[in-house]
């Protein structure tokens, strides 16, 4: 007997199985072609028995079930939900960055040209307007050619056929095992995508199956869709190809990696005549326009695929990789996670966000040429409109990327562990102005008054859960100093708050209890730490030793300039869809979440800072605009920040290494030795030269102040300030303060925290 001959698939999509051919011919091998036609023939009989009585054997299913399965198809073959790229533009409109899974914008019939419609259909399937979702002619035609000549020589499947199969792989997604079942040559999956063809067939035109197939098919080079393929191909739109360029794009379908026009631009050339040829065939063309089209040059105008953020310009990469956190995190954008992620992946949606770019601009700028990209530590940047809660800008040092040796990076610095940033840094003396609001909130006044010695023990205090003791009184764990032995009480908060005297902010602490902190941090967004952890009810809490992101810092301070409304950042002021319909997005979240008088005083402590005496006392804008700061430095000097703003922009920069590891003593940075970085002399510069420039197009709007009367001198009389309008011109006799508690209650779980010892910002 001669041996079983294998099978190979054919060339085309949808061509029948066909016997491998021999090398040469024998009498056997001519009867082996005569029964490989008798055999052809009999699966061409099987086909179409199995498309006229569903019930056959082969598929297993009743003849009910299979009657109902031909009666109807999913809507999805209809209307099929094709992925498509996404647009992220700027507040000004300008493109930010191109996303997708697939490179695909769906046209509609007139938005594609008369040419590759007509093209498409002469190479792929001539006679599509006239048979019906199976070719019984070609059928018989391609069995006898591929019988007679013993390879894969033609293929059978209609466009309709083609269409099927694709979007039972657009279906499958990024799913190889899907992928590789939708392509599968069975019997029963060619009989099913038979089935639904006929269906199609019925429920739609002609037309509308040529542009649905027109907006499915892969061109190559990450090209889905004809108006991808042009704009790869030919940089230009599907309305604006010509005949060769159509005949290259029609051509390409069949085999884009055989005859790909950038690596193998002869076969492309020799493919495009053969689709000329064919339109000559089917009358759609003269033999003149064909000679013509011949006779031009493939004519590529290529562009490389742009996907993902890592495209995007002046380090916006790291915002765009933000926005899709958002969108897939957001309840607004879909109830579960796996919805969120379908309105994501599916594409097609243009993102208009709040990033201002002249801001951008102005905040990559500075950190960038204050900080450069090969130092040991980085830099990052975040800019919030007060009252809002926008985010205008997002900047850091290290470029969006994966390539190590260039210092690229995809954590964002800038943003919690939860929206693509790690684990945070501490903010150090950043966070006092926390602990005065929350202060200021419990009923003291602008003026309290404590001792503040320049070193004391962490104290005793009270918790939202109970007490915390320190076990390790009188040892460096178990005290908090001040930066300098300078700094020795009392004081009082505007003048504690301009020199960031620690022991005083611990000791405000322990009056209102660590309840208050926390709480006031939850109302400002600082609702844990960036990592995702709670925060901690212990002392150090209020010297900033627990990790926050620039972007939280950003968005607390802006409610102080809110006079105090807390908004929730924003990213995203508008989506659509390609058709143009608007996608529901969160309204802006704004809510007052302290007294105008809190705010106000915080306001004016702040302003303080940046005044003769204060931490950030040489901080200034080009235009001489009322600022308002505050300095933070870590323990350490490991992290340094800057967190300041005018009445209707605010900056936030971190400077430090991203693994906290280096000390910031004796380093250089930006080209510039320092021999000890604060939070004036690190971040300050690039909060500076930030902001000076984001302002430059920006009202100057101020923000409210009230007025704090002067502290008395150490011996209880006043000084001699400026008068008020109204008011005492100082408290007159010192504040002793209110009593203290003195509770006790549950210990250290573990060693106590580390205290921020060098966060005096001097």
């Amino acid at each position: 007997m001669p041996r079983r001959k294998s099978r190979i698939p054919a060339q085309d999509p949808g061509d029948t199985w066909v016997p491998r051919p021999r090398r040469r011919e024998t009498p056997l091998g001519l009867l082996g072609h005569a029964a490989t036609f008798l055999g052809s023939c009999v699966l061409g009989g099987v086909l179409l028995a199995g498309i006229v009585l569903p019930a056959a054997g082969a598929m297993g299913l009743g003849a009910k079930s299979g009657a109902e399965s031909f009666e109807s198809i999913p809507d999805d073959f209809k209307t099929p939900p094709l992925s498509q790229a996404t647009q992220i533009y700027d507040a000004k409109g300008g493109l930010i960055a191109k996303v997708y899974e697939r490179d695909r914008t769906v046209l509609t019939a007139e938005q594609m040209s008369p040419l590759i419609r007509k093209a498409q259909v002469d190479i792929e399937d001539a006679r599509f307007y006239e048979h019906g979702a199976v070719d019984l002619k070609g059928v018989l035609r391609a069995i006898t050619k591929n019988a007679e000549s013993g390879s894969a020589v033609q293929g059978a499947s209609t466009l309709t056929q083609q269409y099927v199969k694709n979007v039972n792989v657009e279906k499958a997604g990024d799913d190889l095992e899907a992928v590789r079942e939708a392509q599968r040559k069975t019997l029963g999956r060619k009989i099913q995508e038979l089935r639904y063809a006929i269906k199609l067939e019925e429920d739609l035109t002609k037309e509308q199956i040529l542009t649905n197939y027109l907006n499915i098919t892969f061109y190559g080079h990450q090209a889905y869709g004809i108006q991808a393929a042009a704009q790869r191909y030919f940089a230009k739109d599907a309305k604006d190809l010509t005949l060769p360029e159509s005949a290259m794009l029609a051509g390409l379908v069949q085999n884009p990696s055989q005859y790909d026009p950038k690596l193998h631009p002869v076969a492309a050339q020799k493919r495009r005549d053969t689709v000329i040829d064919k339109m000559v065939e089917n009358k759609h063309i003269t033999a003149d326009q064909a000679k013509e089209a011949k006779a031009a040059p493939l004519g590529l105008n290529y562009r490389e695929p742009q996907n993902g953020c890592i495209t995007a310009k002046a380090g916006m990469g790291f915002f765009c990789d933000y926005v899709r956190h958002v969108v897939k995190q957001d309840p607004a954008f879909g109830k579960s996670a796996a919805e969120r992620k379908k309105l994501w992946d599916t594409g097609g949606l243009n993102i208009y966000t709040t990033l201002d770019p002249d801001k951008q601009n102005a905040a990559q700028n500075a950190v960038s040429t204050q900080v450069f990209v090969n130092d040991p530590v980085s830099a990052a940047m975040t800019m919030v409109e007060p009252g809002s809660g926008k985010i205008l800008a997002m900047a850091q040092t290290r470029p969006y990327g994966l390539a190590k040796e260039k210092n690229e990076t995809v954590v964002n610095y800038n943003v919690d562990a939860a929206m693509g940033g790690g684990l945070g840094f501490q903010p150090g003396s950043n966070f006092k102005p926390i602990v005065a609001a929350a202060a200021l909130e419990a009923g003291l006044p602008p003026t309290q008054r404590y001792d503040a010695p320049n070193r004391i023990d962490w104290p005793t205090v009270s918790t939202c859960k109970g007490t915390w003791k320190n076990l390790k009184k009188g040892t460096k764990e178990g005290t908090v100093p001040n930066e300098s032995a300078r700094e020795v009480g009392p004081y009082e908060l505007k003048e504690a708050m301009a020199l960031s005297v620690n022991t005083y902010f611990v000791q405000m602490e322990q009056e209102i209890g660590l309840c208050a902190v926390e709480q006031m941090a939850g109302k400002l967004g600082i609702t844990g730490k960036a990592g995702g952890d709670p925060l901690e009810e212990v002392p150090a809490l209020g010297l900033g030793t627990q990790e926050v992101s620039p972007l939280t810092m950003a968005n607390a301070y802006a409610t102080f300039a809110a006079r105090g409304v807390h908004c929730a950042p924003q990213a995203i002021n508008r989506i659509t869809t390609v058709e143009g319909k608007d996608v529901q997005v969160s309204a802006p979240h704004c809510e007052s979440v302290m007294s105008e008088h809190t705010a106000d005083v915080i306001n004016t402590v702040l302003l303080g800072v940046t005044e003769k005496g204060g931490t950030a006392r040489d901080l200034n804008l080009d235009d001489g605009r009322q600022i308002a700061a505050k300095t933070g430095t870590s323990d350490e000097k490991k992290s340094a920040w800057l967190t300041g703003y005018t009445g209707n922009l605010v900056g936030s920069v971190w400077l430090g290494s991203p693994g906290t590891k280096v000390p910031m003593r004796n380093i250089r940075i930006g080209g510039k030795y320092q021999a000890e970085v604060f939070g004036a002399t690190g971040p300050g510069p690039i909060w500076q030269q930030a902001m000076s420039d984001a302002v430059r197009t920006v009202p100057d709007q101020q923000f409210t102040t009230t007025y704090i009367p002067d502290p008395p001198k150490k011996d209880g009389s006043c000084a001699t300030p400026s008068t008020p309008p109204t008011g005492p011109t100082c408290t007159g006799t010192p504040n002793p303060g209110r009593t203290r508690g003195n509770e006790t209650g549950r210990s250290w779980p573990s060693a106590p925290p580390s205290w921020p010892g060098d966060n005096g910002d001097q």
